[in-house]
């Protein structure tokens, strides 16, 4: 009975292994904002993205090597490209967010920056003709009414105070930047290389973009890491948030498909705001507990496949 029970044993554990991944993998990506609000006061913040960035470059060295015919065409025929994508992706939503991090909370920033994926087919509708359904306006709407409910902190009487918190208006730009970034990352012009070296040649562009800024912030006698903590919080950012987050997203997408391991993203707001309350120990209140379930509402009117709702 043992053998005939293990091959199918064999499927169900297959399809166990990839969940299991999925349910973790949210909480990696949430834990860079925890990561960098605990350690943003102990380094600078280019310094932070450039040393993310830069050992996640070494790391992924590997793949562009095995890679580097394909690697050598994209990057001599689109330079332009991939250096905006190491703008995008690593320069603003790297240092960008950890300076944001110095005026607001990882609980703001984790429900903002969760709307990236409604900017996406705003971006996609505006500069590709994407066909957009009354559904995805609805969450469109929705989920920027759950932003402001977030920035305003629940009074929407402070629009004509203008007393907004400059770093919820940049995890704004952050989220919009991760949009821009997601849709230039499709493409023909990346379609001829693996995901792990077309990750590594970005992770590379901003590292460089960022390694003039970090110079800048180590000669003018800026933050740099010097204790225990801060290099900690740097292993962090770079194992956790960075590599175990993006790999673990590509296995998800390899192994139960794009619609499905998308799904699994919804959990970046509980994951994030609980850590934050957690480990941070920031407070929650009523204006973000409506603003979390009013975003949630908005990215699964926008984004869920129908057969989901």
């Amino acid at each position: 009975m043992t053998a005939a029970a293990s091959p199918a044993a064999k499927p169900t554990l297959a399809r166990f292994i990839p969940l299991v991944v999925m349910l973790l993998t949210p909480l990696f990506f949430s834990s860079n904002l925890i990561f960098g609000r605990s350690t943003i006061p102990e380094v600078a913040p280019f310094t932070l993205a450039f040393l993310r960035w830069t050992a996640s470059a070494l790391v992924l060295s590997p793949f562009l090597w095995m890679a580097r015919d394909r690697v050598r065409t994209y990057v001599t025929n689109y330079p332009v490209h991939w250096l905006v994508l190491g703008f995008l992706g690593m320069w603003i939503c790297g240092a960008g967010v950890y300076y944001a991090l110095q005026f607001t909370t990882a609980t703001n920033g984790t429900l903002i920056y969760t709307t990236s994926p409604l900017m996406i087919i705003i971006l996609e509708r505006l500069f590709f003709g994407r066909a957009t359904s009354w559904r995805e306006v609805a969450g469109i709407l929705v989920g920027f009414l759950g932003v402001a409910i977030i920035v305003l902190k629940g009074d929407f009487t402070s629009i004509a105070e203008s007393s907004f918190n400059w770093g919820d208006l940049m995890f704004i730009a952050a989220a919009l930047s991760w949009a821009g970034y997601s849709v230039l990352l499709k493409g023909k012009r990346t379609a001829g290389l693996p995901v792990s070296a077309l990750f590594a040649v970005v992770t590379l562009s901003g590292s460089l973009l960022l390694a003039p800024f970090a110079l800048w912030e180590f000669l003018t006698g800026a933050m740099m890491p010097h204790t225990l903590s801060a290099w900690g919080g740097i292993a962090g950012i770079v194992v956790f948030s960075s590599l175990l987050a993006f790999s673990g997203y590509q296995y998800g997408v390899a192994r139960l498909g794009a619609s499905t391991a998308s799904v699994f993203m919804y959990l970046l707001p509980p994951y994030g705001v609980g850590l934050a309350v957690l480990v941070l120990g920031e407070p929650f209140e009523a204006h973000h507990a409506l603003g979390i379930c009013t975003v949630l509402t908005g990215l699964v009117l926008a984004t869920a496949p129908k057969r989901k709702l």
